[in-house]
């Protein structure tokens, strides 16, 4: 039986992860037994043939997964939209014996490539009639397989939490916001920052989000009153007199008012200028938000995406219709194109029509909330109580090791419990502060420029109080009549809040509703998918494993990474992913000599056959025997003249640095929810305890007497372990090419 063969072609905007998904679909579709065809130059090569069309092998897509753009390449392409230009694309697949179609691209590529496949049989008919091709070729291939995957920074398509791209032009957003903002500051100086969003606002309303802007201005909602100029230019003012001595504008590029009329960065710079009295700058970011390296986050979604595109499609019936390979939080499901592809273009349609209510109600909920979220965090000042109405006092707090992101959520849970009306409290050094009562009452500019701050600027630590401990937090509970708590913290603060639960029957003052924030870089949490800095901890490490594999190429080395973690696999398993490295060793899995033994034959093999460079990722808890410095000596003497051996052990640079764009976006996200948690117990007198977590795309909050139940108290790490199943995937991609295996025989 002849092998199955695919295609992939890359096609409109370029997005950051483009080339790790076209890697991931070559390695995969070769692991399963299919030969793979790269397409070069879009839908434009598909119509050219010849040379655009080429075979690939292991290989050629090595040492791609962390490049920025795509290097096979897109355009766009006017024959391809007419109907002879499709016919010569079809005949160029049939000659190579093609009959399964990858496109990674936006709605205007996925809408052709469905466009393409409808009007297969039609196309193979022609071409036979005219004897382009002999009739029983045409029988050969009476349809065309067709998988989509989405690659847009716009992340504006339905059906999918995240598009390829999104989360690197986040990244591109907040670091030039960040800079700007702190020579904005030192200036007391007006910024007017465009981003991209022609008619998705998903850039600026996030980026507003992540970098602590004052004002926002997106497609699906236009300022609601018609003197918006006003408004702003007086929340401006009132911001500079509370304190405040930057302000940071954000808009998208199909920014406009309710009456559909576009509104310019320059427009609105005049009247800054003429209102406030001083220079207002534009920065226009344009194409920087597509380019560059791609994030930790975009490297595994574009992988994971293109691994089971594959697999779908290589399972796929000949009368299944196209698939779109979507997010929903960390599972991927394909979804039927053409109904994802109508609903998109139906938010633009809305907002065309002048419908912004229609336009909100078909972005995501997340979208959703991060508007209603960002309109209170952009006020000058709080507002004031309702007369008569009841204010609780409410402590925030740090504990456990400090996590990048902490201080985000800090302060959202401040301003959103301020803007409600109630008291809020901030609690200095964790449990050990509060257990001498080291409360202050916080104000809406105790927080100011918190939003991009990495550690913890409350403090924080360790401590899960005993003995005298617990009978200190009683008293600071009592005398600074703290009605709830909310900590923001990793596996001692769970631990600490359980404590506390479980001695409610000796200290009475422990009988107020707690809730925890999953705050760690070891993403080791029970009940939440992702923790708050594990993000920016995986980013850390792959940015410091970029430049360790730039520096083994020229000489040939293997690199022996260590990293966080504890007990807990997460860090070295998706980092792992992202950098592709040959073999990741972890706790769960542990290390044995078998293991040892396998791996300096695999890199014995692959250095011989001519590699340059090996990446190991161990986990710091992996093997107490088989340590990172034991590994290192290893491998270097049985390397032999092959290859030497470094270990690199990354240390705190993993805590460090300013929080992810995904970090701040999920602290704020998750810091409303519990402030409103906690406030509808304080209403109610309940006493709940409990810890938030995102888990199957869903905001769960869990009872606090679950918690010794939901974890593994030996390890520190949770029972229930959502990312192991990427173990399969990371093997995959880290086989030898098969040429290697043969040498190996």
């Amino acid at each position: 039986m002849a092998k199955k063969r695919i295609a992939v072609l890359t096609s409109g905007g370029d997005a950051q992860g483009m080339n790790a998904a076209v890697r991931a679909v070559v390695r995969t579709g070769i692991d399963k037994g299919a030969e793979v065809y790269a397409i070069y130059e879009g839908y434009q090569g598909l119509v050219e043939g010849g040379e655009r069309i080429r075979k690939m092998d292991w290989d050629s897509v090595s040492g791609i997964l962390q490049r920025g753009g795509t290097l096979i390449g897109t355009a766009r392409s006017e024959e391809f939209r007419a109907r002879e230009g499709r016919r010569k694309a079809a005949f160029n697949l049939i000659e190579q014996g093609i009959d399964g179609l990858i496109v990674v691209g936006g709605d205007g590529s996925l809408t052709g490539a469905n466009l393409f496949r409808q009007e297969w049989p039609s196309l193979v008919k022609e071409l036979a009639q005219s004897g382009e091709i002999t009739a029983e070729k045409a029988a050969e291939y009476p349809n065309l397989l067709v998988a989509g995957l989405v690659g847009s920074i716009d992340n504006d398509f339905h059906g999918t939490d995240m598009t390829i791209g999104v989360d690197s032009a986040l990244h591109r957003i907040t670091e030039a916001v960040d800079a700007i903002a702190s020579t904005a500051a030192s200036h007391q100086r007006t910024f007017i920052v465009k981003v991209m969003g022609r008619n998705c606002g998903y850039l600026a309303l996030f980026g507003a989000l992540a970098t602590g802007a004052d004002w926002v201005l997106i497609p699906e909602a236009p300022p609601d009153v018609d003197n918006w100029q006003e408004v702003m230019i007086e929340r401006l003012k009132a911001g500079t007199k509370a304190g405040r001595r930057d302000h940071i504008i954000m808009m998208a590029e199909g920014a406009h008012d309710r009456d559909g009329n576009y509104i310019g960065s320059s427009e609105v710079q005049k009247v800054l200028e003429e209102a406030l009295g001083e220079e207002v700058r534009v920065t226009v970011l344009g194409h920087v938000q597509r380019g560059g390296r791609p994030s930790c986050y975009d490297r595994n979604l574009a992988t994971r995406l293109g691994y089971q595109a594959v697999i779908t499609l290589l399972n796929a019936k000949p009368e299944d219709e196209p698939v779109v390979m979507c997010t929903r939080a960390n599972r991927i499901v394909p979804l039927p194109l053409m109904e994802c592809v109508e609903k998109t273009k139906a938010v633009a349609e809305a907002i065309a029509a002048k419908d912004y209510e229609k336009a909100m109600s078909l972005r995501s909920s997340s979208f959703k909330d991060a508007f209603s979220t960002l309109k209170t965090m952009v006020r000058a000042l709080p507002h004031s109580p309702e007369p008569g109405q009841k204010r609780f006092r409410i402590g925030v707090m740090n504990a456990g090791a400090p996590s990048p992101g902490m201080n985000t959520a800090v302060r959202t849970a401040i301003r959103l419990g301020l803007d409600l009306g109630h008291i809020m409290l901030g609690v200095r050094n964790g449990f050990d502060g509060l257990s001498k009562n080291q409360v202050e009452e916080m104000n809406w500019m105790s927080v100011s420029g918190w939003a991009s701050m990495g550690g913890s600027a409350l403090g924080t630590s360790r401590l899960v109080p005993e003995g005298k401990d617990l009978y200190g937090i009683a008293r600071a509970i009592e005398d600074s009549q703290i009605d709830a708590l909310l900590v923001v913290g990793g596996w001692n603060g769970y631990e600490a809040v359980y404590k506390l639960m479980n001695e409610r029957v000796n200290f009475p003052a422990y009988n107020i509703p707690i809730v925890c924030l999953p705050a760690s870089i070891s993403n080791n949490l029970p009940g939440s998918e992702f923790s708050i800095g594990a993000d920016t901890a995986l980013n850390n490490i792959v940015d410091a494993v970029d430049k360790i594999k730039q520096s083994a190429v020229a000489t040939r080395r293997c690199f022996v990474v260590e990293v966080m973690g504890q007990a807990c696999g997460y860090l070295a398993l998706l980092s792992g992913l992202a950098t592709g490295a040959e073999r990741i060793y972890t706790n769960e899995e542990g290390i044995t000599l078998k293991d040892l033994q396998a791996d300096i034959t695999n890199l014995n093999v692959g250095f011989d056959a001519g590699k340059r460079q090996g990446l190991i990722i161990r986990a710091e808890h992996a093997n107490t025997i088989y340590t990172t410095g034991f590994i290192c000596s290893l491998f270097e003497e049985e390397g032999r003249d092959l290859f030497d051996v470094r270990p690199a052990v990354l240390g705190h640079l993993q805590q460090g640095g300013d929080p992810s764009p995904f970090d701040r976006i999920q602290a704020s996200r998750l810091a409303r929810l519990c402030v409103e948690y906690l406030i509808t117990e304080c209403d109610q007198k309940g006493t709940n305890n409990a810890f938030i977590g995102l888990k199957d795309g869903k905001i769960m909050f869990n009872d606090m007497r679950d918690f010794d139940r939901m974890v593994d108290e030996k390890h520190q790490r949770p029972r229930d372990q959502w990312w192991l199943q990427l173990k399969e995937i990371v093997v995959m991609m880290a086989k030898l090419a098969p040429a290697e295996k043969t040498k190996k025989k």
